[in-house]
């Protein structure tokens, strides 16, 4: 429980097998009527923990949740981090090709995502079937239909909520469980020879910590991410809609052509990114190896402040390099799977977390999520600035 708090907040237990070192839950708040103060304490909490289940959420507003969207990050003065819907439609390309996404009336920036019917009247959304939602569509090589009715799956895709071209990345994420299916264990698989695999109730979120990843890192591998950077495409999802995901659903699988400019049409150089390959998180001083390897267009890579970058443009290289972090974390004992009931609302640091959601046999029933972020009014900081003169 933290000290001084109206709520109170616990972190999860860990079984004896389990390596993870994050997420609580938090009892005893409404936030439908949250004070300044406690808006204050939860964003703490989210800094802290990484990521939290707030109960009981049942009552739940989509306008207040919004509003604590804003609230938690109020110098943001933009919509959802990914624009309006019909940007997300135009530009969302891997994104928008891969569900379906529909505004909630009169929260329109609080977004319905999931699968399946969604009832005769959804918070206004009449009669509505998400038939683009889960998938395993992502992946070159998906289970078997056989497989997956027989509860085989993957992880959907591990990423990162931030549009990398425009606006800066969400700090936090809000989910709102309405409707989770029900049924039993799924075996996730990450039927990529390493013969892993985790059990998984259906309709839930998945995340592992990039600031533990960080510490699995050598000195001299934290010296060299902690002075490099990252180009991130131009509409990088739009970038990459014909490629498909490794089977583990961590980056993209060899092959797979990305748009050329001309096919990507034109852009504006000013909203290209560049950020650190480490974020430091703003209230404990962490440092997170956070690269959103798909949409990497560009790596510079040095070990001291001295040092000229030397320049990775191939997209293989790319590739290599980041999956050779990123897959030392990808372990079952490293991944937490949120214990999010219906009613909770889940809230995580984009700044610290890579996420995926875990598709399940539509027989087993409809999952309806709210989720909502705003663009970031600060960008990530990194342990060293990149100069600004590459």
């Amino acid at each position: 429980m933290d000290n001084h708090t109206s709520f109170t907040v616990t972190p999860l237990e860990r079984t004896p097998e389990q390596k993870i070192n994050f997420g609580a839950c938090v009892t005893g708040v409404d936030l439908n009527k949250i004070s300044s103060d406690d808006v204050n304490r939860l964003k703490a909490a989210i800094w802290r923990h990484k990521v939290i289940v707030v109960k009981a959420q049942h009552d739940l507003d989509p306008k207040k949740q919004w509003e604590l969207v804003t609230r938690l990050d109020p110098k943001a003065s933009d919509g959802h981090s990914h624009g309006d819907l019909n940007a997300f439609r135009a530009k969302g390309g891997l994104l928008a090709q891969g569900r379906e996404v529909v505004g909630i009336p009169g929260a329109e920036n609080v977004r319905l995502i999931g699968k399946g019917f969604q009832g005769e009247n959804h918070f206004g959304i009449v009669n509505h079937i998400i038939e683009r939602g889960l998938s395993n569509d992502f992946h070159a090589v998906p289970p078997s239909v056989e497989e997956f009715e027989q509860g085989i799956t993957r992880f959907q895709r591990w990423h990162i909520d931030a549009p990398l071209y425009g606006k800066d990345p969400a700090w936090f994420t809000t989910l709102r469980c309405v409707t989770l299916p029900k049924g039993p264990n799924l075996t996730v698989q990450w039927a990529d020879g390493s013969g892993q695999t985790m059990q998984s109730p259906p309709g839930h979120t998945a995340y592992f910590s990039t600031s533990q990843l960080y510490l699995m890192l050598s000195p001299e591998e934290q010296a060299l991410v902690d002075h490099s950077w990252v180009e991130y495409a131009p509409y990088p999802y739009k970038w990459i809609q014909k490629c498909k995901g490794n089977t583990n659903g961590l980056g993209l699988a060899e092959g797979g052509e990305r748009l050329t400019e001309e096919e990507l049409g034109e852009y504006d150089t000013t909203a290209v990114k560049k950020y650190p390959m480490v974020w430091v998180n703003p209230l404990t001083g962490e440092k997170a190896f956070q690269v959103h390897g798909i949409c990497a267009r560009k790596l510079y890579l040095r070990s001291s402040k001295e040092e000229q970058p030397r320049i990775i443009e191939d997209v293989a290289e790319i590739r290599r390099f980041i999956l050779s972090i990123q897959n030392r974390i990808l372990k079952p004992e490293y991944i937490l799977l949120a214990p999010a009931e219906e009613g909770d609302v889940i809230i995580w640091d984009n700044y610290g977390l890579f996420h995926s959601a875990i598709d399940y046999p539509i027989n087993m029933g409809p999952r309806s999520m709210h989720q909502a972020n705003i663009s970031g009014s600060i960008g990530p900081k990194g342990p060293v600035p990149i100069p600004l003169m590459v």
